[in-house]
């Protein structure tokens, strides 16, 4: 038996600034790119690897958030401290001069961590923190 990752979500304020970002400057394919009701899903994924996605959804639209509760998840993508993900690549510092080519916002150039990992880090255009490792 295996067990892989196959869906990732992250939400998304901007739907044209996150294809751009996931498409243009990580270099995904857009597998899906859907509207209803004026809200957007996106799935994106390693070129020829339909098994390994991102969903980037419309945020706080689970009808069971109170205004609040709305609220406060957009507040927390805002500042950057709602989602996460951990990307891969064996090309780290190619990948990072590329997202500063782009104008990515940068929170850490590429270094060596003490526990063994060498990565960069960055915000996508709705504030995601996105870790990059080089593998």
């Amino acid at each position: 038996m295996t067990i892989t990752i196959h869906h990732a979500f992250l939400p998304q304020t901007d739907p044209d600034a996150a294809i751009r970002f996931y498409r243009d400057v990580l270099g995904f394919e857009v597998h899906r790119d859907v509207e209803n009701d004026g809200l957007h899903w996106i799935t994106v994924g390693p070129p020829g690897r339909p098994e390994t996605t991102i969903v980037l959804h419309p945020p706080a639209v689970d009808p069971g958030l109170t205004e609040d509760e709305r609220r406060t998840v957009l507040e927390l993508i805002a500042k950057g401290s709602y989602a996460g993900l951990t990307l891969a690549t064996d090309d780290l510092d190619g990948l990072f001069e590329r997202l500063v080519a782009a104008g990515a916002d940068i929170l850490q150039e590429p270094a060596d961590q003490f526990y063994g990992v060498r990565d960069a880090a960055v915000r996508d255009p709705s504030g995601n923190l996105l870790r990059i490792n080089q593998a």
